[in-house]
């Protein structure tokens, strides 16, 4: 979409460009003038060729707004498939597009990622009505999100799961944003009326040999959600 836009701008430009360099070329020229002036084909050839570039200027500009829907509604179709609908945050479809960028490589030093469960979401479901659960599943995205700010990716794995991608890992960014994400779960449970969230996680990163493969990083962080 951005590529056809922007051949579309250097069209206008290059038509642009043209017309006013033939009105030029017309004014400033003697010669041309003159037999535009007196000859009615040259007039008439004159008329033809600034028409045609009157004509392209006029479709070309139509062709832009006709796209600016179409791009309006690719951005929000785009926003849609990347997004979960419950949580608001990345969809499982998000975090399939990561871990694929990394698929049949050996896996990268830097790379990192933490398994997320929200534990008691099915108490939750259970004693409130999932109307209350999805409400809960958005305040833990919410707070997921916000402490991954500026460290990792985040997005819904699917179900009461959620994954954090580090593409740029170390230790301290994964200190940093469990310690973000604690402090906010805490300041989310001691406000009255919220329903109390809890959450357990599994770590991975610099397994050394035992781990080769992204999915194995990530299956070895969830395992140790119980651990």
């Amino acid at each position: 979409m951005k590529k056809h836009n922007r051949i579309t701008i250097i069209q206008l430009s290059i038509t642009v460009i043209l017309a006013a360099a033939g009105v030029i070329t017309a004014i400033s020229n003697k010669e041309i003038y003159h037999a535009i002036a007196v000859q009615a084909e040259v007039r008439a050839l004159c008329l033809i060729l600034w028409l045609t570039l009157i004509c392209s200027f006029i479709f070309i500009l139509v062709n832009l707004r006709i796209n600016k829907p179409n791009k309006k509604e690719y951005l929000e179709l785009n926003h849609a498939v990347h997004t979960d609908t419950v949580s608001g945050i990345a969809s499982r479809f998000s975090c399939d597009m990561i871990i694929e960028q990394y698929l049949d490589k050996p896996l990268p030093k830097h790379i990192g990622c933490i398994m997320i469960e929200f534990s008691n979401i099915r108490h939750i479901n259970a004693e409130y009505g999932h109307i209350i659960g999805n409400d809960c599943i958005r305040e833990f995205s919410n707070i997921l999100h916000t402490a991954s700010q500026g460290l990792c990716f985040v997005g819904r794995n699917g179900g009461n799961k959620f994954l954090a991608i580090f593409e740029t890992c170390s230790q301290d960014k994964i200190s940093g944003f469990l310690d973000r994400t604690r402090k906010y779960i805490i300041q989310h449970n001691s406000k009255p009326g919220n329903h109390t969230i809890e959450y357990r996680y599994g770590v991975a990163y610099d397994e050394g040999d035992d781990v080769k493969t992204i999915t194995e990083l990530v299956a070895l962080s969830d395992s140790r959600i119980d651990n």
